[in-house]
């Protein structure tokens, strides 16, 4: 009996979406980096992982070494001046901001993969299934997310695998959320219908049929977490929760220099401002990558590659 409705099932139902969507993530990325708000935050957040990145192998001190006296001024041998203990300010904004950016990345990594797991879990077992894990992330999500990152690390201490994984894990109910609100639509089309009536395994149809269609959704996940985990991060930081002091640290920076502010303002200022701009060109970037998968600043002629031609989609 199931063979004799499969026969009459068109072709392009099992073959589900358009080629055109496998890539659709490409197409949205490519059209949000050439739009105008795109290639300001792209610049913007690329201008200072290239800082963060590159700043370890150009600095002119060590980051721990005391060249100059606390609070110095700038000069020609301390472009920044000096910071609270007289180590050269230029040099640990140059070398602290590397560790920040791993650590948000896979914080970020953690908590969309996480979240995106539990949404389509829930979303395509529905059932008691569904209620379980929603009501996990409704527990979770009663902490606010530094306050469930300060829970764990003090309890264990502020080593650097617990911050990513603490900050992963808050990340996790609101990507949870969004991918199962995303999911159940895409598991109610007529081609994963098709397909489970082929019995194939739920793992199969969760990772070749449902997950695809949510790249673009996860995309802008992906760049919302990653702002949040380079602000939870700093937090941290600040209040001595991150890298432990004398390594540099752009978070930290921004408190053991503070008390210096009328001497040197620099030590604070450059940190604080390098802060504020990765977070800003991520977001403004993340937005772009949205707007995009709108329509709203999408090209007509990348509109027609991703939903494809009639001929094309019946094929």
């Amino acid at each position: 009996m199931t063979d004799d409705i499969l026969d009459h099932v068109p072709r392009a139902v099992f073959q589900g979406p358009p080629r055109f969507r496998r890539r659709e993530w490409l197409v949205v990325l490519g059209a949000a980096a050439r739009s105008r708000r795109g290639t300001v935050g792209l610049s913007i957040a690329l201008l200072v992982v290239a800082v963060a990145v590159i700043g370890p192998f150009v600095a002119p001190h060590s980051p721990t070494a005391f060249v100059t006296l606390p609070f110095a001024s700038p000069s020609a041998h301390t472009l920044l001046g000096g910071d609270v203990l007289g180590r050269d300010v230029l040099s640990r904004v140059l070398d602290g901001g590397w560790l920040l950016l791993v650590m948000a990345a896979g914080a970020t990594a953690l908590g969309v993969a996480v979240g995106a797991a539990a949404g389509i879990s829930a979303a395509y077992f529905k059932g008691w299934g569904d209620g379980t894990i929603m009501r996990v992330v409704d527990i979770v999500l009663c902490f606010p997310q530094i306050v469930f990152a300060l829970l764990l690390v003090s309890i264990v201490g502020p080593k650097i695998w617990l911050i990513v994984v603490a900050v992963g894990i808050s990340h996790a109910p609101q990507v949870a959320r969004v991918t199962r609100s995303a999911a159940l639509d895409i598991c109610e089309k007529d081609y994963v219908r098709a397909i489970e009536l082929l019995k194939v395994p739920s793992r199969k149809i969760i990772s070749g049929e449902i997950l695809p269609n949510l790249i673009t959704p996860l995309m802008v996940e992906i760049g919302l977490r990653l702002t949040y985990s380079i602000v939870i991060m700093a937090g941290l930081s600040f209040i001595g929760f991150g890298l432990q002091p004398p390594a540099p640290n752009w978070g930290y920076m921004l408190n053991e220099n503070r008390v210096g502010m009328v001497a040197n303002p620099w030590a604070v200022i450059v940190p604080a401002l390098l802060i504020s701009l990765l977070t800003v060109g991520t977001n403004t970037f993340t937005d772009a990558i949205a707007r995009v998968a709108i329509g709203v600043d999408r090209p007509m002629e990348e509109e027609q590659l991703l939903v494809g031609t009639p001929v094309e989609a019946a094929r």
